[in-house]
């Protein structure tokens, strides 16, 4: 996806904090999304975008509209939004998580196998078999190594997003309609005039499954016509 919108604006891929190769939140600060929002809004500022278009996936896009509400971006662009459920979700039936920590060495193994990748990777993908084993295998790895995944994990299940009138820019949210993870977000949690759309033979993660049709999205959401323009920022 970046390239296709690198040809069209200045594009800044985050690692939100304790992600990937961003080191985790000062000690003490608990990583909700409004902390994690704040930490991102600072790293923007450095980079001189201060209003950015944001667009996020997942928790990423709660981190979005946490941005949005402390009036620190310019338009806002939400894929498969965590928080928008009516209730705390509470903790998990499933430690998906700790049994793949458990399969450790195998992973890498399990990966080559296309029926493998089907079974392990789709509740966030919507075709997982578009992955090739190189792929599925960096993105578990990456899941398994980001050290701030649990802590932010344990925030984002047990809060919702409050106060979505607070957003005041322009929101796009997408759900995938191959979505096996998160259900559809609640009417009453989304921004008002918010704009709802439904992206066919997508998953949770639609990054995977039709990066071109995820790229239009965020360069309409974030287009002359949406209110402002700038730099895009992209959170995982």
């Amino acid at each position: 996806m970046l390239d296709q919108l690198a040809d069209e604006r200045e594009v800044v891929a985050v690692d939100l904090p304790g992600f990937g190769d961003s080191p985790q939140l000062p000690e003490g600060v608990v990583p909700t999304a409004a902390n994690l929002g704040a930490a991102v809004s600072a790293f923007c500022e450095e980079l001189g975008a201060a209003r950015p278009h944001v667009a996020g996936n997942s928790l990423g896009a709660w981190v979005a509209l946490e941005i949005a509400k402390a009036g620190a971006a310019a338009t806002v662009c939400c894929i498969s939004p965590a928080g928008l459920w009516g209730r705390p979700l509470g903790p998990r039936r499933y430690d998906s998580r700790g049994l793949a920590h458990r399969l450790g060495p195998l992973l890498p193994l399990l990966m080559r196998s296309r029926r493998a990748r089907r079974t392990l990777l789709q509740t966030i993908l919507g075709h997982p078999e578009k992955l090739t084993a190189a792929e599925a295998k960096a993105l578990v790895l990456d899941w398994l190594g980001s050290p701030g995944y649990d802590a932010a994990n344990v925030e984002m299940r047990n809060h919702v997003f409050e106060h979505p009138e607070r957003v005041t820019v322009p929101t796009t949210i997408a759900w995938g309609a191959l979505d096996r993870l998160v259900a559809p977000p609640r009417p009453e949690r989304m921004p008002p005039g918010a704009r709802y759309l439904v992206l066919e033979n997508c998953g949770h993660t639609p990054t995977w499954d039709e990066p071109e049709a995820v790229a239009e999205l965020l360069l309409e959401a974030s287009s002359v016509e949406a209110r402002g323009f700038g730099a895009a920022a992209v959170g995982a």
